[in-house]
This record gives C-alpha cells, sequence and structure tokens, in this order.
C-alpha cells in the first residue's frame, strides 16, 4: 500500500519483499530508493493535484520495481548463460571510475564512509552495473542496424515532423510599464526611440541603451522566431514586416514594442540531408525499446519471478 503519497510505512520499507528474482530479493526499501529522484520530481510538478499525484507516484513505483527487475534478469543469465568477465577487467574500470570522478582512492573512501556503504558494497555495485551495460550492448546494441533505406522511408512517411513554420529574425526594443507608473511618459519615450530609428538611428544600439527586455544586453536580438512563439500582437506586426524594416510602437498591456525584423525564413519541410542524423538516432531508439523489451520477455519466461503486492 502507498502512504504519505508514495513512501510506505517504515516497518514495510525495512521488512517487506517486493519481488524475488530465481533467488535475488527486492526489497520496498531498494524499490523507494532507486525511486527517490523520480518521486520528488513527481511531488514537485503534481503537489498540487492529489489524484494525479497518488496515480503519478504509483506509475514511479511500478516502473523502478521493473527497472530492478530487469536488472536481476540481466545479472542471473549473465551468470547461468556461459558469459564470463575477468575480475582484473572490473577492477580496471573502477579504478578508473574512482580517478574520474572522485580523484583518488581516499577521497573515494571518505565518501562511502560518510553515506554508510562499504567498499564492497560499492565495487558490487559497480561490478553489477557495468555487466548489466555489456549484456545489454552484447545482445540488443550490438543487434541493432538501421540501414539508410530505412531512414528514408521513414522520413517520406513522416515529413510532416519536420515542417518548419515560418520564421522571423527579430530584435525587439521593450519598455515596460510598472503597476504605478506613468504610461503617457512610457508612450514619449517609445515615440521618441522611433523618431531616431526613422531618422537612421541602429536599431542594436537603441536596444542597448534604451531596452528593458531580457534581450537587451544582445541588442535587442531575438534570433530567429516562430509565429507561435510570440503573442498574437506582436506576431501580426512581426510578420508582416519585411526584412530590414521596423515596426511602428506597439501597445500592449504593461508594456510598449518596438520590432524589427532583420530576415525571414518561409515555411518548408527540411531536406533529409538536414535531418538525417535525427531520423536514425529516432530509429536506433526505437529499435533498441523494441529489442530491449523482447530480450527482457524472454529473460522472463524461463526465470521465476514473483511480485508482491504494495
Amino acid at each position: 500500500m502507498l502512504s504519505g503519497f508514495g513512501f510506505r510505512a517504515e516497518a514495510e520499507l525495512v521488512n517487506g519483499l517486493d519481488s524475488i528474482v530465481h533467488d535475488s530479493v527486492i526489497t520496498y526499501q531498494e524499490v523507494d530508493d532507486a525511486a527517490s529522484l523520480v518521486v520528488q520530481r513527481v511531488r514537485d510538478e503534481y503537489g498540487n493535484q492529489p489524484d494525479e499525484l497518488r496515480k503519478q507516484l504509483a506509475n514511479a513505483l511500478k516502473e523502478t520495481r521493473e527497472e530492478l527487475q530487469e536488472r536481476e534478469l540481466i545479472l542471473h543469465e549473465f551468470a547461468t548463460a556461459g558469459y564470463s568477465l575477468p575480475e582484473s577487467i572490473i577492477d580496471e574500470q573502477f579504478d578508473d571510475y574512482i580517478k574520474s570522478k572522485y580523484g583518488d582512492r581516499v577521497t573515494f573512501t571518505k565518501t562511502l564512509q560518510q553515506e554508510g556503504v562499504t567498499y564492497e558494497k560499492a565495487r558490487k555495485d559497480y561490478r553489477d552495473t557495468f555487466i548489466v551495460e555489456q549484456m545489454r550492448y552484447q545482445n540488443v546494441s550490438k543487434a541493432i542496424i538501421i540501414s539508410p533505406h530505412k531512414v528514408e522511408t521513414y522520413y517520406l512517411d513522416h515529413k510532416d515532423d519536420f515542417k518548419e513554420e515560418d520564421k522571423v529574425k527579430l530584435s525587439m526594443i521593450v519598455l515596460t510599464n510598472a503597476p504605478d507608473a506613468d504610461t503617457a511618459q512610457t508612450r514619449k519615450l517609445a515615440d521618441e526611440i522611433l523618431a531616431k530609428l526613422n531618422d537612421g538611428a541602429n536599431f542594436g544600439d537603441m536596444a542597448a541603451i534604451y531596452s528593458q527586455g531580457s534581450q537587451a544586453r544582445n541588442r535587442g536580438d531575438w534570433d530567429w522566431v516562430e509565429k507561435s512563439v510570440l503573442r498574437k500582437e506582436l506576431a501580426d506586426v512581426a510578420f508582416s514586416l519585411k526584412p530590414g524594416e521596423h515596426s511602428g510602437v506597439i501597445e500592449t498591456p504593461g508594456a510598449f514594442y518596438i520590432m524589427k525584423v532583420e530576415d525571414r525564413k518561409e515555411a518548408h519541410i527540411k531536406p533529409l540531408s538536414e535531418v538525417r542524423d535525427q531520423v536514425e538516432a529516432l530509429l536506433l531508439a526505437k529499435e533498441r525499446t523494441r529489442l530491449q523489451q523482447q530480450w527482457i520477455d524472454k529473460l522472463r519466461k524461463k526465470t521465476f519471478v514473483q511480485e508482491f503486492p504494495y
């Protein structure tokens, strides 16, 4: 049972069995420890939605349980299917890990003492993780081949996924109104800036001097933006301007704007040459997920797994 929106009662955590994989035990405590970061993120995101919070926490625990079970299934397969890995390799990899993350063994040992973890347990955890990664590579990643034909076929079938909206390269001067400020004074300043721009003043210089927007330090440069990024009254003006043109003063609740369009791009579908790596990475991820699930299902069928209810 979930208690307190996510973590179980202390006695359950210490003594409760969550799952058994062959002869390896996974406890409630191990599941909750492994899920702690996800649980915190879920609490932050759904803290004011009790029903959704309960649902998301249950999902987090369920997914973490499955991940821990998969880990034990893979370790059992390694131990029983004729695989081998010299302990000297583990020692070399573990030493490299200690040096890269902690600098030296003394610092690493002190950290373990502060966390209440023995050196032997730390090495075993590292060894298990290393074995799981190598097994996944041998049984899943190594087998994946994404041919150019698959990439091209996916691209042709999903062209709309690579469509880009109209874009403008935009610069903006923003003058904000504080709640008690004199709007007429702000408007007057905006009109004065516009007059200088009309007389040939450099837009970037004016933005650097006067703009109170987030991009003032970049001389008002917003770079390329799509219409959907801007509020409607700004988007309508920005996308009516030609490259090199600036707008008049645009008044909105709380601020005045002057915009300049430096360049524009019409809506288009990105060519395959631009997105080939993106498509290949997507197909690799999909195929990796499929083969991983297929492999884990196979391991589950030949290994004893028992789950205990929450």
